[in-house]
């Protein structure tokens, strides 16, 4: 049995505390593998995992948008990620949560966000994902700067993206 299957096997003998091992919270200036992010909360005892991929979109309220800059105040936002985390554990009945967050320059089409969630059911891993990227872009100091062929613009708590 490999490292990975023990730590996976605790985690289904342990109470989680609103914080369990497999879940995680990240801030990166690298590309994000969508995958890779999902593949890391999937213990055996779930049934679904949904993920959450936001990207660079190249239209923005009829402009276009020609790349994005990701600001964040580091430790704060890892603590606040960490703190809905765990307060998703205590909305929905969800066994792990993570959470990848892209920040610096980033071409259309690049993932800025990933949220995975996973869960004996889906329809918990859904509620709990969409909650989640929700309150992200309502609490978490990163900010968002859209740049224009005519300009730029910094996005604060959209929640409609």
């Amino acid at each position: 049995m490999t490292k990975q299957m023990d730590d996976v096997d605790q985690v289904q003998n342990a109470a989680c505390d609103y914080r369990c091992p497999l879940d995680f919270f990240e801030l990166t200036k690298a590309p994000v593998d969508v995958g890779a992010v999902a593949r890391r909360v999937i213990p055996r005892e779930c049934g679904a995992t949904v993920t959450l991929d936001g990207y660079a979109r190249e239209w923005t309220k009829g402009r276009k948008t020609e790349h994005l800059v990701y600001e964040a105040y580091e430790p704060m936002a890892l603590t606040e990620m960490q703190r809905l985390g765990s307060e998703a554990h205590k909305r929905f009945e969800i066994a792990h949560v993570g959470i990848v967050h892209r920040t610096g320059h980033l071409e259309i089409g690049d993932t800025s966000v990933v949220i995975s969630v996973s869960a004996p059911h889906r329809q918990a891993a859904f509620e709990a994902c969409e909650w989640l990227i929700t309150q992200l872009k309502k609490t978490v100091p990163i900010w968002k700067k859209e740049v224009f062929a005519d300009g730029e613009v910094w996005v604060e708590g959209d929640t409609t993206s």
